[in-house]
């Protein structure tokens, strides 16, 4: 048993992570245009490109280095919605977000820079991103009762004594309450294979800075930065540089498919960093290359995952995606709240972020950064010193 241990922690960790926060992916694909069958190949995509990543830099560094799809730029593309420039555009903001990560593992100014962004603020921005998803729980309450309640039931009791499996129940109940609820829905239910889509980036200015700057800068902070802080607290401390050039080059190649980006895992990184994924640390990294291969094999299921989606209330998906989300909602809200000196300038940064606002054609997420960082550079001016 012990010797198969990291394989069962690697096997665990991707299905709980997968079940997670499909639903996510899939609703923020769907959001910015992409279609069924595009949001099935995006799907695809990510599962193959975060496995085969996490395997290999397992293997190369014998370290549990756990890969993930970007859970905070899902939701970032859920509370932008539809672009000027349609899903072409989007696809755009993906390339430029891998480029920016390549360019941040080759060239370490630009990291330094982002790791100068402060962090209340960092956390302010994905609060802002988070909290318009995390509404649909609600809202689903009042539009589907009877289907919603089983599933919040189920979510806080799991919560509460199985914190991991939380999640991955909560979507188990929702398709039990579509399938005793709503009969007709169920039967629209057609799973089938995934197809990849390839489609060709376009590069709209206004996406790239709205929506693309954004997504690096929130899958920097609050997935690659939080990622390497799990590996250090349990003693591993990896090689950045080349992580971030394969995820980046990764997120370019996969994009056109509808991929929106990779990057260090953070939430299930514990999983197979951890002691409960083998005594010794030495050999946990079969627990995330493990971890890999079954990304690997999800993959496969992206077409069934997209069809469940596709048959099921929109507002009951929404939240299960909402659930997902609270715990990220609560962390980078106390994190964002921690330093009274920056608090203002936080509050600032998460009440525009999560406004929905649009401005020459930029979404609300970089106006909200931008407001934030201008407050706290104004309240650092010192009075009388400009006199």
């Amino acid at each position: 048993m012990r010797r198969s241990q990291p394989v069962v922690a690697g096997v665990i960790a991707a299905l709980v992570g997968f079940s997670s926060s499909f639903t996510i992916v899939l609703a923020g694909l769907v959001a910015v245009g992409a279609s069924d069958r595009q949001a099935s190949s995006g799907l695809l995509v990510l599962s193959v490109s975060m496995g085969l990543v996490g395997m290999w830099a397992s293997w190369r560094q014998k370290m549990p280095i756990s890969i993930a799809w970007s859970t905070p730029g899902a939701a970032l593309l859920v509370s932008s919605g539809a672009l000027d420039g349609g899903y072409r555009a989007a696809l755009g903001a993906f390339v430029v977000a891998g480029v920016l990560t390549v360019i941040a593992g080759l060239w370490r100014p630009l990291a330094r820079w982002i790791a100068m962004i402060p962090g209340p603020l960092a956390s302010a921005l994905l609060a802002g991103v988070l909290l318009p998803v995390c509404f649909a729980p609600a809202k689903s309450m009042v539009a589907e009762p009877w289907m919603t309640t089983p599933v919040i039931i189920v979510w806080a009791l799991l919560m509460r004594f199985a914190r991991r499996w939380a999640v991955p129940g909560a979507l188990i109940a929702a398709v039990i309450a579509i399938a005793v609820g709503r009969p007709d829905s169920a039967a629209d239910f057609v799973p089938s294979w995934p197809h990849l889509t390839l489609n060709t980036p376009s590069f709209d200015v206004g996406t790239m800075i709205g929506l693309g700057v954004p997504l690096f800068i929130v899958t920097m902070a609050s997935q690659n930065v939080a990622g390497m802080a799990v590996l250090r607290s349990f003693g591993f401390t990896p090689k950045l540089s080349p992580l971030l050039v394969a995820t980046g080059a990764a997120t370019m190649v996969g994009a056109p498919f509808g991929a929106h980006g990779i990057n260090l895992a953070a939430l299930t990184a514990a999983l197979v960093a951890g002691p409960d994924a083998d005594p010794q640390p030495d050999r946990r990294w079969l627990a995330s290359f493990t971890c890999g291969a079954t990304y690997v094999l999800l993959g496969l299921s992206a077409g069934l995952a997209t069809a469940l989606v596709a048959s099921a209330p929109p507002i009951l998906i929404s939240a299960v995606a909402g659930l997902a989300l609270l715990g990220a909602l609560t962390g980078a809200l106390a994190a964002a709240m921690a330093d009274p000196v920056l608090r203002d300038a936080a509050v600032i940064t998460l009440v525009v972020s999560a406004s929905g606002i649009t401005a020459f054609g930029i979404s609300a997420p970089f106006w909200g950064l931008s407001a934030g960082l201008l407050f706290h550079g104004l309240s650092r001016i010192r009075p009388g010193a400009a006199t």
